[in-house]
């Protein structure tokens, strides 16, 4: 069975760039084995009243991606941890 075609938006490919190299490699890992087959995923979320449809989550980081019969990596975001300084 063949899995979901990945599509790497330049946006998404030049921060991934910039990732630490560990998190890169996970990331690339997730991206390919979590992204092939959406219906087997379970880091997967579909987000609502957001700009992207979808989001996957390695460790500390967000992929966002659209999905449309291809998946379309849009953006790889940090969540910074909070604490009571946040607000």
């Amino acid at each position: 069975m063949f899995g979901n075609a990945i599509v790497w938006q330049p946006k998404a490919l030049r921060q991934l760039r910039k990732v630490p190299t560990e998190d890169a490699k996970r990331i690339r890992f997730a991206v390919g084995t979590e992204l092939a087959d959406l219906t087997k995923s379970r880091q997967i979320k579909a987000l609502v009243g957001h700009d992207y449809g979808y989001r996957l989550s390695v460790g500390r980081w967000r992929v966002l991606f659209n999905f449309d019969g291809l998946v379309h990596i849009v953006s790889i975001e940090e969540v910074v941890k909070r604490d009571e300084r946040t607000y």
